[in-house]
């Protein structure tokens, strides 16, 4: 079975750090993946500023990666516990 439906990345934040950007949580046993606290801090600089005035391109496009790593890590955070949950639906 292939994964087709697995989404796909079309880049990454230049300021993502290479180590350390993403971390692992288990929630009743299952691994969660969340973003580390020091790229949440960026986030929340970047939604900061762009409370206060218009973010620069390159600003904005970072914000737009980030958005689109959280929205795969859901993705993936999903099909791990759906596979976990209900098993049987687990490719053999």
């Amino acid at each position: 079975m292939t994964l087709s439906l697995l989404p796909k990345l079309q880049q990454l934040p230049i300021s993502l750090p290479i180590d350390g950007a993403v971390r692992i949580e288990l929630e009743e046993g299952i691994p969660i993946f969340r973003a580390s606290s020091s790229v949440q801090s960026r986030i929340e600089i970047l939604l900061a500023k762009q409370q206060d005035s218009p973010l620069q391109l390159e600003e904005e496009q970072e914000l737009d990666c980030y958005e689109e790593i959280d929205d795969y890590l859901s993705f993936v955070n999903r099909t791990i516990r759906n596979l976990s949950t209900n098993p049987t639906n687990q490719p053999s």
